[in-house]
């Protein structure tokens, strides 16, 4: 998809990856809608790219359902959908409940409620476009951080769901999976999701804009991802060892 005139949306667009989608997909001739809980945030965005700003909490369906009706009653039919807000929640099985559900909530379900809204409409008008926000963790794991690493997967499985259940219906969809991005989220250290090294959210906006260009699924802003991936299948008991040294070193914070 050519972004060119191309009304898009992206959420989680305070900050971050999000800012850095809404700037590369104006620069590429889009036309805007910032969305994120933070408004202020969202709306300093939007002066930025000359969009408009929705502040809407995505973890609530009724909120989302409310941004989408909204944006296609009042601006026009949404060609392009980035649903990138994301959180972290670190620790192992132990984390409390609410936090996993807090968690679950924006990885997971802030995609589906976007899906369950907008796709029926792109498919009555001939197709459209998703871009979800996944990780690299969705792909291989996040050490020390359950709750992060089983949403990521979540979400790269819903991704792959929509993709080969509505790619005959016209509407495309490719997941965002970096590794360690200069951002708010790894403000405390990269850890180990800067071992192939941390990239500005620039690239990661930059990356994200040829996929939806060149209509790929899997954008990896991180080319090595991919050789991670092909190891992971070729022999996982293997990998997972070598997750395990990794682990190690990540406890004893080398």
């Amino acid at each position: 998809m050519d972004p060119r005139d191309k009304l898009v949306v992206v959420t989680g667009a305070a900050a971050g990856i999000g800012r850095a989608l809404c700037m590369a997909f104006a620069q590429a001739g889009a036309r805007l809608v910032c969305v994120d809980r933070d408004g202020p945030g969202a709306a300093a965005t939007a002066a930025l790219v000359n969009g408009q700003a929705a502040t809407v909490d995505l973890a609530q369906e009724a909120q989302v359902a409310g941004l989408i009706d909204r944006i296609e009653c009042d601006t026009g039919p949404i060609d392009l959908f980035c649903s990138n807000a994301g959180i972290f929640v670190s620790g192992g099985v132990e984390v409390p409940d609410p936090d996993w559900q807090r968690i679950w909530q924006v990885n997971v379900m802030a995609h589906v409620y976007a899906a369950r809204h907008l796709v029926p409409r792109m498919i009555a008008r001939g197709g459209g476009y998703l871009v979800n926000t996944a990780s690299a963790a969705g792909l291989l794991n996040q050490i020390g951080a359950a709750p992060y690493g089983v949403t990521k997967h979540a979400a790269v499985g819903l991704a792959e769901w929509l993709a080969l259940t509505h790619g005959d219906d016209g509407t495309r969809v490719s997941v965002l999976c970096p590794q360690g991005v200069d951002t708010a989220m790894i403000a405390g250290g990269a850890g180990v999701a800067g071992i192939d090294g941390v990239i500005p959210p620039q690239a990661v906006a930059e990356a994200c804009v040829q996929g939806v260009l060149d209509e790929v699924f899997l954008i990896l802003p991180h080319l090595q991802v991919r050789d991670y991936i092909r190891n992971k299948a070729d022999d996982t008991d293997r990998w997972i060892g070598g997750m395990r040294k990794l682990n190690r070193r990540f406890r004893n914070g080398q």
